[in-house]
C-alpha cells in the first residue's frame, strides 16, 4: 500500500528502464542549456569524490596492511594485500558513484527540481509541488541519502568479502554489484519527482520494489555510465530527466482507465 492505495506492479521490466535512461538523455539533448544548468552541482560533486578517491588508491597499500595484521608472517602477503588494495578501491569506486549521486542531489537540490519541473513541463503536466521549505528539504534529502548509504553497506561489505572466492570474486560478484548500485541509484533519482508528489522514503521503496526490473535496469545504465568519470558528470542531469519521465509515465500511474496516484494526508 502507498498513500492508502496499492502499488500496482506496471507491465516493463529491466530493458524499459533503461530506455527511460536513453530518453532521459535524448531530452536534455534537445534541451542544452537544461543540461548545461544541471552540470554545476555534478562539477562540485565530482570534484570532491574523485579526489577522495585519488587519497584511497595512494594510500590502499598502507590501509590493506593495517587491515591484514594477520598476514605478516605470510610468504605471500604482498600479494595478499595488493589484492586487497584493489578490492578497497573498487569498492570504494562503486561506493563513490551512488555518494556521487546522493551529494549531487543534496547540493544541486534547487538545480535538479528545476529541472525535474521542466521535464514535466514539456511533456504536458501535470507538475506536483511539493511545499516543503527548502533548508528542510535539503535536510530531509540529506537523511534519506544516509539511510539508503546504510542499505548500500549492507551489500558491499558481503560482496566485499566473496570478491576473494576465485572465479566468482571475479564474474558473478561485479555484475551483482552493479545491480545493486544501480537499484539504490534509482532511489535517489527518482526522489525529486516522488517527493514533489508528498511520497516519502517508506513509500518510495514501495513503488521500487513493485516496479523491482525497470528500477535495476534503469539504474544498472545511470552505473555503467557513471564507471567512466568525466561522463558522470554530463549524464548526471540525463539521469535526473529520464528518472522523472519513469516516475510520471509508468511508476506512480495506476493503469489504463484508473486515476493517478494520489499523495498520503499529511500528518498534523
Amino acid at each position: 500500500m502507498v498513500g492508502g492505495g496499492p502499488v500496482r506492479r506496471q507491465a516493463g521490466g529491466f530493458f524499459d528502464g533503461v530506455g527511460f535512461y536513453l530518453r532521459g538523455i535524448g531530452w536534455m539533448a534537445r534541451h542544452p542549456r537544461w543540461w548545461l544548468f544541471g552540470l554545476i552541482p555534478a562539477l562540485i560533486a565530482f570534484a570532491v569524490f574523485a579526489g577522495l578517491l585519488v587519497l584511497l588508491a595512494v594510500n590502499a597499500g598502507d590501509v590493506a596492511a593495517w587491515m591484514t595484521p594477520f598476514a605478516d608472517d605470510w610468504g605471500w602477503r604482498d600479494l595478499f594485500r595488493t589484492l586487497v588494495g584493489v578490492l578497497l578501491v573498487i569498492v570504494g569506486a562503486v561506493l563513490s558513484i551512488v555518494l556521487f549521486t546522493a551529494a549531487s542531489l543534496a547540493i544541486g537540490e534547487p538545480f535538479y527540481e528545476k529541472i525535474s519541473e521542466q521535464v514535466e513541463e514539456s511533456l504536458g503536466g501535470p507538475v506536483h509541488h511539493d511545499d516543503t521549505p527548502l533548508v528542510l528539504g535539503i535536510l530531509r534529502s540529506i537523511k534519506d541519502s544516509l539511510v539508503t548509504l546504510c542499505y548500500v553497506l549492507m551489500f558491499t561489505i558481503p560482496l566485499f568479502v566473496l570478491g576473494f572466492v576465485p572465479v566468482v570474486g571475479q564474474t558473478v560478484v561485479p555484475v551483482i554489484g552493479a545491480l545493486v548500485s544501480g537499484y539504490f541509484l534509482t532511489v535517489e533519482l527518482t526522489a525529486l519527482a516522488m517527493e514533489r508528489r508528498g511520497v516519502r522514503r517508506k513509500h518510495r521503496f514501495a513503488v521500487l520494489k513493485a516496479n523491482r526490473g525497470m528500477s535495476l535496469g534503469f539504474g544498472t545504465g545511470v552505473f555503467v555510465t557513471f564507471l567512466v568519470p568525466f561522463l558522470a558528470i554530463a549524464a548526471m542531469p540525463c539521469a535526473v530527466a529520464g528518472a522523472a519521465m519513469m516516475v510520471r509515465d509508468r511508476m506512480l500511474v495506476q493503469g489504463p482507465g484508473q486515476p493517478a496516484f494520489q499523495p498520503p494526508p499529511r500528518r498534523l
